[in-house]
């Protein structure tokens, strides 16, 4: 068998455990890397050459910089401050959108949602609407702002160490810019006039106030000898028993079944733990609920936040005892275990009860989004003058002084925990390390895929299916063929794709390969359509009450609207 249909069989196996889910995407990169080694289509010399690649050290210095660019607060002030509290919903959610794509142009695109996203629940909240009709728009907008200059997204530095292996040089700091501003200027004025108009209300005004759905355990104080005699209290209660625990262990609420005292319930309500314990004879835990100064905040948590896979318990132990956690979101409700056994996963929803400005400097710490509750983070302005004055300074040596990004980055991420800018402990758990292991195991099962002459095969397929076509179109297509992948992949692995095959068709069909790099560049990054193309569209989901298909239904015009701008725009251009 050739080695391009070996390297063909492999990256196609890779594509079907990316989109299967069923395999973490970084172990499904590495499994494609020790393949192509197996299989004699790269050398043992070659095969983590990734990790030592320019766009790997830049990506983990980028998000060590954006990290302290976040944690500073100036962020957060800067959106606060830019978007008017007496205005209209329109204009506040079109200004909204527009920080938000400012902020994802220089910083991750997970930040840019944390700092924002209270700002979307409070436009909501203040003008009488759902969550719904905020924040799937602000997902969307920062996916748009990633799009505008090289650090917006780890796909454009994948692509710029694509245009510089194929073509002799990256791309500048804002070669992207033109298209990107483009493309973002159509994207969010759609949202912010028509988009949000398309999303579906599935709750009444009346029920709009109605306090979200939250889980929680209350202890048994007295013996009941049959469980079922508490249903009736409990219905009359607005809450729900889901399930029993005697000793951490799972009891069954049937007739006969007595309850001891200390067993606990647990509970699925609207209402707080303290009103449903009061109204049913049992015992909520107090978590200081008498303290005058204390607050409940609904959070959900970020990607990359450093409590997933750690139990709620840890909130209290990494606050100082200050924090705790008095209410869980759904996802427990279809566990049913006890939640001291339940682990902390992405995108689950936490009451937590503490002081504001606890809660703020935790949030922000941790990578919590707070949906129902806005504490600005105080922000130190010495401190983040200095942090922002060395970011500014790393995009000058770039831009001005044509230094890598990689060299640039590092540097500043080296004067950030030098100088305690950032704190020590932030500075690795910062680093999304799986995307890094992704990036540096898909680089040499990329070129891998080019050098077996795998890619040129592809290349020359789809140059003949778009043979003939006027510029537009064919950057159309190239898009379009981009976005459809990143759909069902991650999008750099989207980029290490298809960065190659664009150049390489461009060549065959005698178009400049910038421009179809740059198709590739706006393709990687706009999945509109569903859930899982885009982690902050994830994130979104549970605290705007959306449904897979909304996604699309919101997304369609949007995806049309990108693809085409960017064709006209890029065959203008070029």
């Amino acid at each position: 068998m050739s080695q391009a249909a070996l390297s063909a069989i492999i990256l196609v196996s890779a594509l079907l455990l990316f989109v299967s889910e069923r395999v973490r995407h970084d172990l499904v990169a590495l499994l494609a890397l020790f393949a192509c080694l197996l299989l004699g289509l790269t050398t043992p010399e070659q095969a983590f050459l990734g990790f030592a690649d320019p766009a790997v050290v830049a990506v983990a210095a980028i998000l060590v910089v954006g990290r302290a660019v976040e944690l500073s607060g100036v962020a957060a002030r800067f959106a606060h401050v830019l978007i008017p509290e007496r205005a209209s919903f329109g204009v506040r959610l079109s200004a909204l959108l527009i920080v938000a794509a400012v902020l994802s142009a220089f910083m991750n695109n997970i930040a840019a949602l944390v700092i924002t996203m209270p700002l979307a629940a409070e436009i909501a909240r203040s003008s009488k609407r759902a969550p719904a009709a905020t924040l799937m728009p602000l997902a969307f907008a920062t996916i748009l702002g990633g799009m505008t200059t090289l650090i917006g997204t780890p796909a454009n530095l994948i692509l710029s160490s694509v245009r510089e292996n194929e073509m002799g040089g990256p791309f500048g700091f804002f070669t992207m810019t033109p298209v990107g501003v483009a493309v973002a200027f159509v994207g969010l004025g759609y949202l912010a006039v028509m988009g949000w108009r398309l999303l579906p209300v599935r709750e009444s005004a009346a029920q709009r106030g109605r306090p979200p759905w939250r889980v929680y355990e209350l202890s048994v104080t007295s013996p009941v000898p049959n469980s079922l005699t508490l249903l009736p209290a409990v219905r009359a209660a607005a809450a729900r028993i889901l399930s029993g625990f005697r000793d951490g262990a799972r009891i069954a609420l049937a007739e006969g079944q007595s309850l001891m005292v200390g067993d606990r319930l647990l509970i699925l309500s609207r209402n707080n733990q303290w009103i449903t314990a009061e109204r049913l004879g049992l015992e909520a835990d107090t978590y200081e609920a008498v303290n005058p100064s204390a607050v409940t905040a609904r959070v959900a948590v970020a990607h990359g936040s450093f409590l997933i896979g750690l139990p709620h318990a840890e909130i209290g132990t990494r606050s100082n005892g200050e924090l705790a956690v008095v209410a869980v979101g759904p996802r427990a409700a279809r566990r049913k275990m006890p939640l001291k056994t339940l682990r902390i996963e992405a995108g689950d929803q936490i009451y937590i009860r503490g002081t504001q400005d606890t809660l703020a400097r935790f949030a922000t710490s941790a990578r919590l989004l707070e949906i129902d509750r806005l504490d600005p983070v105080p922000v130190a302005k010495a401190r983040a003058a200095m942090i922002l004055g060395i970011f500014l300074l790393s995009i000058v040596a770039i831009v001005g002084f044509g230094l890598s990004p990689a060299l640039a980055f590092a540097a500043a991420a080296i004067v950030l925990a030098a100088t305690r800018l950032i704190p020590t402990d932030e500075v690795y758990r910062s680093i999304d390390w799986s995307v890094i292991v992704l990036l540096a195991a898909m680089i040499p099962v990329g070129q891998s895929f080019e050098a077996s002459g795998a890619a040129t095969i592809a290349a020359q397929m789809l140059s003949d299916a778009l043979g003939g076509l006027p510029l537009v179109l064919v950057l159309a297509a190239i898009c379009a063929v981009t976005l459809l992948l990143s759909i069902f992949l991650n999008n750099v692995a989207t980029a290490i794709i298809m960065g190659p095959l664009a150049i390489d068709a461009a060549h065959l069909l005698h178009i400049s390969p910038e421009a179809a790099l740059l198709a590739v560049l706006i393709g990687t990054s706009a999945d509109f359509l569903t859930p899982i193309g885009h982690q902050n569209n994830l994130l979104v989901m549970g605290p705007g009450g959306y449904r897979f298909t909304d996604y699309a239904r919101m997304g369609t015009i949007l995806v049309l609207l990108v693809v085409a701008t960017a064709a006209i725009t890029l065959s203008l251009l070029y």
